[in-house]
């Protein structure tokens, strides 16, 4: 287990190195492009990634597999036709998706509530085609165990297009020449990211070989039902895009102002509510094998105990930053993106952590006890009532309607992944009195972290009373928490130093998961 430690301790840095830098470069976008100019690129962005996903997520963890097992009899021949095999089929997709785009101009167009989205979307393309090489490679690399390459590619990317994006956009250029300049950036990143993971592949001993036809029905065959999932998922974000500025509209505002304000709720509020989950996804990282290996050994205790370990640590974590948003988000927004209303949005939407750190946790839970078809059809449940929530909710409560129909969906979702654990397991995790508790120490926290922070505003700079701020509401949510008997900070470091031990009396698989 000490191997796996150590690849998800290296996992989780560059995980958080990367998103640290892809923060700092929202910040520069939001005070550099504007609103209206995010708005644009994450609307053709959004539509981008839908073609993305059909090119890059089923195909990689195919091709770990099945060069995993070449690597492991040390087939280079047959690792290499595979390669070269994978390599053609996704050129081909790519260059299909792109002439789809251009030949259909006119749907896509009528898509975008702004024409300007579509000429965003025509500078993406080339990223497709180079991502669709550079899958492959990372797909070859991780099939070998060579997670080091793996992260290092992906943080590279993210470097080399903060670094190419400051240089094309500018105050001085209009919002659709900022928005251009941010498509270009991307597709130069792909372009050396893909030069980069094929260095990295020809680095490690990799080859291309003869292309055998033999390869191409499996690869197809088993990557296309994960590949069709993820593409449902990914055209939440699109049909939001398209959604939220046409119903802002209906109600009155112009396309600039809806795209602007849809622009400071995607680009610059919702980013910060995924904040815990990079504490919690390293966890959902480490979760998968532990849960799986204990599976199989018929160990319903230590299963048992993960789960209901896991939901409180996710319930405390998210729990955490909701005083911290709600006493201090306007001066956060303020002080991030020099916007006073990501601020207020971000207040509003404290409250959403809770069922957004639940989701990711017990979708990790249910995956790793191979529930990932029942955990899926939750999703799209929670996402069904998520857009009815969006089409009904901005006639009331205007641009906030996108934060309140996140929460009504992680809700709706965590609620059905926790009952399906429940009816999966003999998990005893009682979930209402816990939020009711850590409810009850969040409001004070809260009011403490408000009074803090308004009374530093006066003598201090916005800096510093941010970190104090920040260090009050942690440290009274950590104090209350622990005198109210919620929070066991010993507990928490010892769990996360369990390591599943062989059971000798394992027991029978009739009282195991079902």
């Amino acid at each position: 287990m000490k191997s796996l430690f150590k690849t998800v301790a290296l996992i989780t840095i560059f995980s958080i190195l990367t998103r640290i830098s892809g923060f700092i470069f929202r910040i520069i976008l939001s005070r550099v492009v504007g609103a209206e100019g995010v708005g644009l690129y994450q609307v053709a962005s959004s539509v981008f990634m839908v073609l993305l996903t059909v090119i890059s997520s089923g195909l990689p963890l195919i091709i770990s597999r099945m060069n995993a097992g070449f690597s492991a009899k040390k087939d280079r021949r047959r690792e290499g036709s595979l390669v070269s095999v994978a390599l053609i089929y996704t050129l081909s997709l790519s260059v299909v998706l792109c002439l789809i785009v251009i030949l259909f101009k006119g749907i896509f167009t009528n898509l975008f509530t702004e024409e300007r989205c579509y000429e965003v979307l025509l500078v993406l393309l080339p990223s497709l085609i180079f991502s669709s090489v550079y899958c492959v490679f990372r797909g070859a690399l991780w099939g070998k165990g060579n997670y080091f390459s793996l992260c290092i590619s992906e943080f590279y990317e993210q470097i080399v297009r903060i670094v190419i994006g400051v240089l094309l956009i500018s105050s001085s250029l209009s919002a659709i020449e900022n928005a251009l300049g941010l498509g270009l950036s991307m597709s130069i990143a792909c372009l050396l990211s893909m030069f980069f993971a094929m260095l990295l592949y020809f680095y490690y001993g990799g080859t291309l070989k003869k292309v055998s036809k033999g390869y191409l029905k499996p690869l197809i065959k088993q990557s296309t039902p994960i590949t069709i999932m993820r593409v449902a998922s990914s055209f939440i974000q699109p049909l939001i895009a398209l959604l939220v500025p046409a119903r802002l509209m209906s109600i009155g505002y112009t396309s600039e102002q809806a795209l602007s304000l849809y622009g400071i709720a995607v680009g610059m509020t919702i980013p910060l509510l995924y904040m815990p989950t990079t504490i919690i996804g390293s966890l959902s990282t480490a979760l998968v094998p532990d849960i799986s290996k204990a599976v199989a050994q018929n160990d319903q205790q230590h299963i048992e105990k993960r789960i209901s370990n896991s939901l409180q640590f996710a319930l405390t974590i998210s729990s955490l930053f909701v005083p911290i948003f709600l006493g201090m988000g306007e001066i956060t927004g303020l002080f991030l993106y020099d916007n006073i209303l990501s601020g207020t949005l971000l207040q509003s939407a404290a409250f959403v952590l809770i069922p957004l750190g639940l989701t990711n946790i017990s979708s990790a839970l249910l995956n790793s006890l191979g529930y990932e078809n029942r955990s899926f059809i939750n999703f799209l449940i929670g996402a069904v009532v998520m857009f009815a929530s969006l089409w009904i909710l901005p006639g009331l409560v205007g641009v906030n309607s996108i934060i309140w129909s996140m929460g009504i969906d992680f809700t709706i979702t965590a609620s059905l992944n926790i009952m399906l654990l429940k009816k999966k397991t003999k998990l005893t995790f009682k979930i209402i009195p816990k939020l009711i508790k850590f409810a009850l120490i969040i409001l004070p926290s809260a009011s403490l972290t408000a009074f803090i922070t308004s009374l530093c505003g006066y003598i201090f700079p916005l800096f510093i009373t941010i970190i104090i701020g920040g260090l009050t509401s942690v440290l009274s949510f950590l104090l209350l928490g622990a005198v109210f008997n919620l929070i066991d900070i010993k507990g928490i470091l010892v769990f996360a130093k369990q390591k599943i031990k062989p059971n000798k009396n394992k027991i029978s698989s009739q009282s195991g998961i079902k």
